[in-house]
């Protein structure tokens, strides 16, 4: 199955897609109206680039605020008198929110307009940020942090799917993913240094006020570089968004609360996590069964019908899955291990942003070459391979022998990975769809990083435990009486981190099975080639019936899209 409007859907939709490769308010290049509003022309080109620097700035404020937090938070504590388990609830109520309202806001943009929803989410992350940012109690942080949550559900999708709309497919559409895909991987790292600066040097306050100037003025320069993508009849499914935005908040929230703490103890068992999975999964359950049979599904089943992009879904989990554990192991070896400022934490991380950045560069162009599956591999087994090379840390590592190495070798990967993924995620779904494809995305990720802390957090913080008493119970034998060094709990932390980094490389290796098994798309589908003159209105389309012959030249993209479809089986969700 190639396309999610594959079958009895092919000629129906046609037209959603041939607006997908060829956005109707970007025309191609070779359109003979691309003079006046193309990208050939030097004032469309100029657009086209503050159009990237718009959808970029938004995608790092998001992906900031993911981390930026986490540094502040002892200074949080202590300014505003939070317990260490209310402690968390900074970072959970951002999380619970953003991940449960994702497939609402993404489908929210496709039926009121993506340019228009994108720049209220902007306007709501700021004013959130700013009333985070003044803060006197704990209820009015964590409520702020809640709708930031919410603000960041809307602009992740819609900026992803903006792309799409305002970049027609090829080389162009190719940047864009990349320095989106730059934006998303490096964001966390550079989140790290500046909070640590802020937090240092300025308060805890300004990792809040620092959003606001930014949102701002992306918000007021979207209407004017950003083309609208058109507002659809229909309407939102009221049951669908009630159940996937439980069923996700309640799936981040369990796995948050899962997890194993540094004292040893696992809380898989208590009431309050096994109460939120399984009503998680009842939501979630409740949730497929009522988009197949609803008219105005928030999740068109057909948005899952084409292989390669639930590959895409899933290899998006297990990438995030991996990566997530990797920053929140990696942080704490670098500052309890090492002896690490947080200053210090987040220079280290700079090589980091410089490989993801590197990667996706060298992906964009290379996507057309060689195809998205190629790269998908090759990142995939980096980002395996880099994460491996993480669980040989030790207590005696030092940052240019024992971390640069690695820390290079998985964020190069993640930026070959990343490009193809956004690529593939939207290739071929009908411009009516690009938002909830988009959020699709976005979602697991945000699930995928749950279950990482989650699974891997379990997985250490067993190990640092059972490390810790075999220690003490040898140094007891050995010196009956002599409390046990200090060292034994250095030793502990790199070795229950390094069964962390084992795990995450084994499911980053999964994330490569998957894509073997998924991936087919071919390089020529991405390479974005050149149209003929679309066909006026009154010109009749083929029918989906009509043989097809093999494209030569320059060919419609429509008859290579009923091609295709000709040499499926239907899907019976579509």
């Amino acid at each position: 199955m190639t396309s999610p409007t594959s079958g009895a859907d092919s000629t129906a939709d046609r037209s959603d897609d041939a607006t997908t490769s060829h956005p109707t308010s970007v025309p191609h290049p070779t359109n003979g109206r691309a003079a006046s509003r193309g990208t050939r022309a030097d004032g469309g080109s100029r657009r086209l680039d503050l159009a990237l620097l718009v959808i970029a700035s938004a995608q790092l404020m998001v992906v900031l605020d993911s981390t930026i937090v986490n540094v502040a938070l002892p200074h949080v504590q202590r300014a505003l008198g939070f317990s260490g388990s209310g402690l968390e609830w900074v970072v959970n109520a951002y999380a619970v929110t953003f991940g449960g309202l994702l497939l609402l806001g993404g489908r929210a943009g496709d039926i009121l307009g993506r340019r228009r929803v994108f720049v209220f989410g902007l306007l709501l992350f700021s004013a959130a940020s700013l009333l985070g940012g003044f803060a006197t109690s704990q209820w009015w942080l964590l409520t702020a942090r809640a709708v930031q949550g919410v603000g960041g559900a809307v602009i992740a999708p819609t900026a992803l799917a903006l792309i799409t709309t305002n970049f027609p497919e090829g080389g162009q559409r190719n940047r864009a993913f990349s320095v989106y895909a730059a934006m998303a991987g490096a964001g966390s790292a550079v989140g790290l240094l500046l909070g640590g600066i802020l937090t240092t040097y300025v308060s805890w306050r300004w990792v809040m006020f620092v959003n606001v100037p930014i949102g701002i003025l992306v918000a007021a320069a979207a209407p004017r570089v950003l083309a609208e993508s058109p507002r659809r009849p229909g309407r939102i499914d009221v049951g669908g968004a009630v159940t996937a935005t439980g069923g996700v908040a309640l799936l981040v929230y369990g796995l948050s609360k899962a997890a194993t703490g540094a004292d040893g103890v696992s809380h898989w068992g208590d009431t309050q996590v096994l109460a939120a999975l399984a009503a998680s999964v009842v939501l979630l359950v409740s949730f497929v069964w009522i988009e197949r049979r609803s008219t105005h599904p928030l999740l068109p089943m057909r948005v899952l019908a084409d292989r390669n992009r639930s590959g895409t879904y899933l290899i998006m989990l297990c990438i995030a899955t991996a990566l997530f554990g990797l920053f929140f192991f990696l942080t704490l070896f670098m500052q309890s291990v090492l002896g690490y400022s947080a200053i210090q934490s987040g220079i280290a991380y700079l090589p980091f942003a410089v490989g993801v950045v590197a990667g996706s560069a060298l992906a964009a162009p290379l996507v057309a070459r060689v195809g998205a599956r190629p790269l998908i591999l090759v990142g995939a087994a980096a980002v395996a391979g880099g994460t491996f090379w993480f669980s040989r840390l030790t207590e005696h590592s030092g940052y240019a022998g024992d971390l640069l190495g690695p820390l290079l070798a998985t964020s190069f990967g993640l930026g070959l990975v990343f490009v193809p993924l956004s690529l593939v995620s939207l290739h071929n779904v009908a411009e009516r769809d690009s938002g909830v494809a988009s959020s699709l995305l976005n979602t697991g990720q945000q699930v995928g990083g749950a279950i990482g802390l989650a699974v891997l957090g379990t997985v250490a913080w067993t190990a640092v435990a059972n490390s810790v008493r075999a220690q003490t119970a040898h140094a007891a034998a050995v010196r009956p009486g002599t409390p046990p060094p200090t060292s034994v709990y250095d030793h502990a932390l790199a070795v229950g981190f390094s069964r962390g980094f084992e795990v995450a490389a084994g499911v980053a290796l999964l994330a490569l099975l998957i894509a073997i098994a998924t991936i087919r798309v071919g390089r020529q589908e991405l390479a974005g080639a050149a149209p003929q003159t679309q066909p006026t209105a009154a010109a009749p389309q083929p029918r989906a019936s009509t043989p097809v012959t093999a494209p030569t030249g320059t060919v419609q993209r429509d008859d290579e899209r009923v091609a295709r479809a000709k040499a499926v089986s239907p899907c019976r969700y579509c």
